[in-house]
């Protein structure tokens, strides 16, 4: 029986840790490894903590450098042949660590395995499915976002990574799927395995101008890998275009719907196909601006699982 680790970041989300922490202890997978790092939190997450920690591989509460710093220091404790971690604020569904497993099973090529994933409110309650589809390296190079709560890999390919970038604070993600999907094969799997929850707090929310930004320097960052740099190449446009479209996406969450209309204009001057793509991102932002709030949100959700 393979062994999984799993890593916990928190920083004060006292009001939805004990959710993510049982949603992984209640799996019916038990081979499990399960690491919460704490980031000093001033809430009661420590308490919380506390009352599983006998169920838990190691623990640490202390002051950390942000999310990447946190989770990196999860994976240095981490000896499980897969590995993955869990936001405070997000969690499984029953039965996904062993799904996972056995996909990985069934795939011994695989280095990466992906679900599909709800999107839930800060009470719990699903308002969209994030439905993904098999991608490329290119398409990650294009932003083709995949949900993190729903992401399992191989150790072994995670080690030659070094890790998450800690330069980077919003899609430190999407960085380290690049840079795994450069070892070898990813694969989607047609499963709902997480729920990632928005909320006010949730830095999707709450620092949402700042994931655009730091789209644009992934791609810098690609440009100077002499590895990635002439996959990049063949699609330079469309990418280009596609870190615009993110940006948009993103200022429109973060209350900025003008700003967001530029940036989608962009992306349409740079790869019409791509803006055209996610229409509805204008479309939304226009009624943003006239006041149109709910019928704005309702076109929003209405949408693939794609930027």
């Amino acid at each position: 029986m393979k062994l999984v680790s799993i890593i916990t970041p928190s920083f004060n989300q006292a009001a939805y840790l004990e959710q993510t922490i049982l949603s992984v202890l209640e799996q019916d997978y038990s081979h499990i490894e399960y690491i919460v790092v704490d980031g000093a939190s001033t809430d009661n997450s420590v308490e919380i903590i506390k009352k599983y920690e006998s169920k838990l591989a190691y623990w640490v509460s202390e002051k950390d450098n942000g999310q990447a710093d946190a989770i990196n220091k999860g994976f240095a404790r981490a000896t499980g042949e897969i590995i993955a971690w869990m936001n405070s604020d997000d969690y499984y569904l029953a039965g996904t660590i062993s799904a996972a497993v056995k996909i990985f099973e069934e795939h011994p090529e695989v280095l990466l395995v992906y679900g599909n994933m709800l999107a839930v409110d800060e009470h719990g309650k699903t308002f969209n499915t994030l439905n993904y589809k098999q991608l490329t390296l290119e398409d990650l190079l294009c932003f083709q976002i995949i949900g993190q709560p729903a992401v399992f890999m191989r150790r072994s390919a995670l080690q030659i990574t070094s890790g998450l970038d800690p330069a980077f604070h919003f899609l430190l993600d999407h960085h380290l799927w690049i840079r795994l999907a450069q070892q070898g094969k990813i694969l989607h799997v047609p499963q709902t395995w997480a729920a990632a929850r928005y909320h006010a707090e949730a830095k999707n929310r709450a620092k949402a101008a700042d994931f655009g930004r730091e789209a644009f320097r992934i791609l810098d960052a690609v440009a100077q890998d002499e590895n990635l740099a002439p996959i990049l190449a063949k699609v330079n446009r469309r990418a280009r275009a596609s870190a615009h479209r993110v940006d948009a996406r993103y200022l429109l969450d973060g209350g900025k719907p003008a700003q967001a209309i530029s940036a989608w204009m962009r992306a349409l001057f740079i790869h019409p196909p791509t803006a055209l793509a996610r229409l509805n991102i204008l479309v939304s932002a226009i009624l943003n601006l006239l006041g149109l709030g709910k019928l704005r949100s309702a076109i929003l959700h209405n949408r693939k699982a794609q930027f």
